[in-house]
């Protein structure tokens, strides 16, 4: 569990957010593949419980992270040979000037008011032969409205964002299987009749922090909604785990995620 204070944006706050832990850590399955034997850097690594995952496969792991309450969760958790984590904001990364054979981006440029500058800043740590592998919530998919979220993109959107700094942009999403679809059903009937409490839209009015405030406790209850529509159907009541998630190329209007992989 992050050190950072409870707000509903980051996964790692047990079983109510299995779902947002296991979704992120399908992306992690997938860059292992590329970490064989790579020196990578997991640019926005939060509390790291994804970036540890890429130890074994790598040639050496770094973490980097503006939070400095994260990074040092990260540390005393995850600490070991081959794995650093540092203070670094992305958005001004000043003397972090090192390259990697892979940089990973997961769930970070939604946030960037910029982000044009940012990629551009990813692209300078991406070494020669290098590559980067970014992921981000598919828009066409969502269905809440997240504070911390500056824009979310469609794929078309980030492919002409990532195509003006990178020559090659190969783009896949990930895809739940049936549990997690009955979970996101559950999850948007919740949202909605949370939203129908304010047809007029004066949410908007209130200030950040409260928004923020609301957001985190509404989280916690929109999923424990939700899970009533896996639990009824899955014996046991199991939860959902990384294998209810693949990535795949088919049908990309329908990807939760978007999972770009680009070459300079």
């Amino acid at each position: 569990m992050s050190s950072d204070k409870f707000t509903g944006e980051r996964p790692g706050w047990g079983k109510d957010f299995d779902y947002d832990e296991a979704r992120h850590l399908v992306a992690y399955r997938h860059a292992a593949v590329l970490a064989e034997g790579k020196r990578v850097l997991d640019a926005g690594c939060g509390e790291g419980f994804g970036t540890r995952t890429l130890v074994d496969p790598a040639a050496s792991v770094v973490g980097l992270d503006y939070s400095e309450q994260a990074i040092e969760q990260c540390r005393r958790a995850w600490g070991r040979p081959g794995l650093e984590f540092h203070r670094v904001d992305l958005t001004e990364p000043g003397s972090f000037t090192d390259t990697f054979d892979l940089v990973i981006n997961f769930q970070v440029v939604e946030h960037i008011e910029h982000p044009r500058p940012f990629i551009e800043g990813l692209r300078e740590r991406v070494a020669p032969g290098g590559c980067l592998l970014l992921t981000t919530p598919n828009r066409l998919t969502s269905f809440s409205e997240n504070p911390y979220h500056v824009r979310e993109y469609t794929a078309d959107e980030l492919t002409e964002l990532l195509s003006g700094v990178f020559s090659s942009v190969e783009m896949s999403g990930t895809f739940g299987n049936q549990k997690v679809t009955d979970f996101d059903a559950g999850r948007e009937k919740a949202v909605k009749r949370i939203m129908a409490l304010d047809p007029l839209g004066l949410r908007k009015l209130l200030p950040s922090s409260l928004i923020k405030f609301a957001f985190a406790k509404l989280s916690v209850l929109v999923r424990r909604q939700a899970r009533g529509n896996i639990d009824a159907a899955v014996a046991g009541g199991d939860g959902i785990c990384i294998d209810d998630f693949s990535i795949g190329s088919h049908d990309m209007d329908k990807a939760l995620d978007l999972v770009a992989l680009c070459r300079p």
